[in-house]
């Protein structure tokens, strides 16, 4: 089989006006970035305001392993399978991180026949928005240097700044760095940092901002540093979130393309579930929820991770819910959770299978603790036997839900088929009660407990006396009706990533938190996990390159 480069660069594109048509969009709703890629108009948003909304669905997944899982895959698998049946359906997901694309996870367009095309463009530049993003950041901290060096007219204490600086690449060297050094016109001398963009309090302001005005207001509110008198300083006081409007009006602007079946995609936004809140823009998905009848989108990593910070936060901040979710599993990667190597994981297994299989069992138990009805499918791969398949699926019907095998991968909007029905027949069926698994006035320690145990099911949560001193402070500016952004690794449901399955008995350790005013939550950073990833040894970037006909390769 080709790989899902080659298949998306043979794909059969519509000419993106064509693509829009099919959201009720005109030539002149849209901004064309080529033929095969758009912006829709502010005009058009204010144009359809008024729709009813479409149905939602979330699509999330267990625990991430190096086999892979497929969760965007399935996502753009089941629009196209709605849309074979005739069904008025998009997909909203994010914008891909530079840093994945030439790091080790890999681009964030699907793979096979269930890709979002112009492939190449989504992973790389695309329309420009993080390269906007990235900007406005750095905008701020430059101004923040500025007033530094002119007298410090704002009595920032430099031991307490805590904005950092940002760009859209895996680079571990940047983590810590001295700011400042050479010349006395060459500003203050001081210790700084960078994050990775999508882990920026900008990137989340984007993305939880319901209009430029809003977003506006958001910027203001993000706290940069803090005064010798321990009293916050905000980016308005910088007088810098003119500028950065200016530099992110285009871009907050949501995107469309299209899949390899013509399906429109609506792709904005894109901040990390493992280090901030996991989910495309809140503008997407409304756009996405106002132009069709059924709206499919994904939440970053496993579910104890995209999937809450999407009930928990997005939901709350838009005024949303999901009608249904799906939860995609594979075979292989619950035998890695059961011990199985990742070179043997083509072998049937079924007591790796059945050992591992625990890590499922509790995401669906999580999912369904928010009222809303979870059908699971599995991701199949050629590998899978049919005893594999069969000890799967009674698995998951002893939990109370729809199993479903999808094969999308390989056949497109056609292998979607049985989700699909699944999908139209729970949400015909069965009435969601969406709900948080906390409230806005729970204090900001029994919110991350709550998150802890009920989601991760730890056996105690621990804080470090800085983590500890920074909720008391949060709270006291008024900032503990605010829901809870933990930053923890993707790979367990602990904050240990050599916890696989389902671990018992954990404790979390929270080593710091910090509010993020603009966006408007708390950060609690667990366990080792970093803000600013590093390159695996060896690096995608080593294998992708550029022939002499300007063809990519290498790329996925």
């Amino acid at each position: 089989m080709k790989t899902d480069i080659e298949i998306a660069q043979s794909a059969t594109m519509l000419d993106i006006k064509e693509v829009a048509e099919k959201i009720g969009a005109t030539g002149d709703d849209i901004e064309q970035y080529g033929k095969y890629m758009a912006k829709v108009s502010n005009q058009f948003l204010d144009k359809i305001k008024d729709n009813e909304n479409g149905k939602l669905i979330l699509v999330t997944a267990i625990n991430p392993t190096p086999a892979g899982e497929g969760k965007t895959t399935v996502t753009i698998g089941l629009a196209d399978a709605l849309r074979e049946q005739g069904k008025k359906a998009v997909v909203a997901m994010r914008e891909p991180s530079l840093g994945p694309c030439f790091g080790i996870k890999g681009g964030a367009a699907g793979g096979g026949y269930a890709q979002a095309v112009p492939m190449e463009k989504l992973n790389l530049h695309f329309t420009g928005d993080f390269h906007a993003i990235t900007s406005a950041n750095n905008l701020m901290c430059a101004m923040l240097d500025n007033t530094l060096k002119f007298g410090n007219p704002l009595n920032i204490d430099p031991k307490r700044i805590v904005v950092k600086r940002c760009m859209d690449m895996n680079d571990r060297t940047l983590r810590n760095v001295i700011i400042g050094m050479g010349n006395n016109g060459d500003g203050v001398v001081r210790q700084d940092h960078f994050m990775i963009t999508v882990a920026t309090e900008v990137m989340a302001v984007f993305c939880l901002a319901d209009s430029l005005e809003d977003l506006k207001a958001r910027l203001e509110r993000i706290i940069v540093a803090y005064t010798y008198d321990n009293e916050p300083v905000t980016a308005k006081e910088l007088k810098c979130v003119g500028a950065m409007t200016v530099l992110l009006k285009d871009a907050i602007r949501p995107n469309i393309i299209q899949t390899l079946e013509n399906t429109p995609v609506f792709v904005h936004g894109g901040p990390f579930a493992n280090i901030a809140h996991g989910c495309n823009s809140i503008r997407a998905t409304k756009t996405a929820m106002k132009c069709a009848d059924y709206v499919i989108t994904e939440a970053g990593f496993g579910a104890d991770l995209g999937a809450e910070k999407f009930m928990d936060i997005k939901c709350r901040m838009a005024n949303i819910s999901p009608d249904a979710v799906v939860l995609v599993a594979t075979i292989r990667a619950l035998k890695y959770n059961g011990g199985v190597a990742k070179e043997d994981l083509g072998a049937e297994n079924l007591d790796a299978l059945n050992k591992g299989i625990v890590n499922l069992g509790k995401h669906i138990e999580n999912l369904k603790k928010y009222g809303v009805p979870v059908v699971v499918t599995a991701n199949r791969f050629v590998s899978d036997t049919d005893a594999e398949m069969d000890v799967l699926r009674k698995y998951v019907e002893s939990h109370g839900c729809k199993f479903t095998v999808s094969t999308v991968w390989g056949e497109g909007g056609k292998g979607g088929q049985e989700l699909c029905n699944a999908i139209l027949d729970i949400m015909a069926n069965e009435k969601p009660d969406y709900h948080s698994i906390y409230t806005d006035d729970m204090p900001l320690v029994d919110k991350i407990r709550t998150i802890a145990s009920e989601i991760y099911g730890a056996a105690d949560v621990t804080f470090s006396p800085e983590a500890s001193r920074a909720l008391t402070k949060i709270t006291d500016m008024g900032f503990g009706n605010y829901p809870v952004c933990i930053a923890k690794t993707q790979y367990s449901l602990s904050d240990d990533a050599k916890l696989l399955g389902r671990p018992e008995g954990f404790t979390v350790h929270i080593r710091e938190a910090y509010v993020s005013a603009g966006a408007g939550f708390v950060v609690a950073i667990a366990g080792s996990i970093m803000t600013m990833p590093g390159l695996p040894k060896s690096p995608a970037a080593e294998r992708i390159d550029i022939d002499e006909n300007g063809e990519t390769f290498g790329l996925f």
